[in-house]
C-alpha cells in the first residue's frame, strides 16, 4: 500500500448466500482527499463503507485496508457518519457532540473543550444545552457532523449523511462539510445517491454499477477549489463532469444482472 493512499480495497468479491453484490471491486482513496461513491440502490456502497469500519463480517474475498491496516470493530482511527443523525434524545447538544469522544476515553475537559469549538463551527454556538426534539432535521445533522469531526479520527466514512435533508439545507451541510475538511485535512469516503452533490464536494467520483456492485467508472474533478457550492452549477465545467458520469451511470445500471 502506498505512503499516499489513505484507504484501500483490492479485488473485493462479497455475496449474501447464492447472489453475489459485490463483484471485483478495488478501489483507492488518497490521503487527506475527500471521495464520493455513488451508483444505484443495492449496488454494494454501504457494504463496502461497513466492511472498512469493521461493522459488518461477512464471507468474502479480496482485500480491505486502512492506513495499512485491517478493519476493526471500534478503530479509533475511523470515525462513521449515518443518514440518521442518531442523537441520543436524553442528552443535550453539547452531550451528544461529546459522546463519541466519551466512549473513546478523552477526559472530560478536553472532549466538552473540542465539542463546544466544532458545536460553534458548524452553527450551534448557543445551543448547547438544548435536547434533540427541540433541533430541526437539519440542526441534528449539525450536531451528528460536529461530533463527527470532533472524534479527530483521520479517516471518515460517510454514509448519504444528508440524504434526508431539503435541499437548501442539504446545501448548507455540505458547505460545512467541506469547510471543515479543507480545515482538518481529514480523509473522507462519501456515499451519496446525488451526482450533483457528489460533484461538488468531491476531489474524485466513483461510480459502481448495479448489482453486482463493480467499479463503472473513476473520476477526477478538477474544478478549483476552494469551491463556492452555491454557484458551482452555473459553471459550464461541472456541467460537462456532469453529462460524463452520469453516461457511466447510466450504462451500469443498463447492463447490470438485476
Amino acid at each position: 500500500m502506498s505512503e499516499d493512499v489513505a484507504i484501500e480495497v483490492q479485488d473485493l468479491e462479497v455475496s449474501f448466500g447464492n447472489r453475489k453484490v459485490i463483484d471485483g471491486v478495488s478501489l483507492q482513496i488518497p490521503k487527506e482527499q475527500l471521495v464520493s461513491i455513488v451508483g444505484p440502490s443495492g449496488c454494494g456502497k454501504t457494504t463496502v463503507l461497513n466492511l472498512l469500519a469493521g461493522l459488518v463480517d461477512v464471507p468474502r474475498k479480496g482485500k480491505l485496508l486502512v492506513g495499512n491496516k485491517s478493519p476493526r470493530l471500534g478503530d479509533d482511527r475511523i470515525a462513521y457518519m449515518l443518514a440518521r443523525d442518531s442523537l441520543l434524545p436524553w442528552r443535550t447538544t453539547l452531550q451528544n457532540a461529546c459522546y463519541g469522544m466519551q466512549i473513546r476515553g478523552v477526559p472530560a475537559k478536553l472532549r466538552e473543550e473540542r465539542a463546544r469549538d466544532l458545536l460553534g463551527r458548524v452553527g450551534l454556538a448557543g445551543f448547547e444545552n438544548v435536547y434533540p426534539k427541540q433541533l430541526s432535521h437539519g440542526m441534528r445533522q449539525r450536531c451528528a457532523l460536529a461530533r463527527t469531526f470532533a472524534l479527530d479520527a483521520p479517516y471518515l466514512l460517510m454514509d448519504e449523511p444528508f440524504g434526508a435533508l431539503d435541499a437548501q439545507t442539504k446545501l448548507t451541510l455540505e458547505e460545512l462539510l467541506v469547510e471543515l475538511w479543507q480545515q482538518e485535512r481529514r480523509t473522507v469516503m462519501f456515499i451519496t445517491h446525488d451526482l450533483a452533490e457528489a460533484i461538488a464536494i468531491s476531489d474524485r467520483v466513483i461510480v459502481m454499477s448495479a448489482r453486482p456492485g463493480r467499479i463503472a467508472g473513476n473520476f477526477a474533478i478538477d474544478l478549483p477549489r476552494p469551491r463556492n457550492i452555491r454557484s458551482l452549477q452555473k459553471e459550464p465545467h461541472f456541467h460537462e463532469l456532469y453529462a460524463q458520469i452520469w453516461g457511466v451511470l447510466e450504462d451500469g445500471w443498463r447492463h447490470s444482472d438485476v
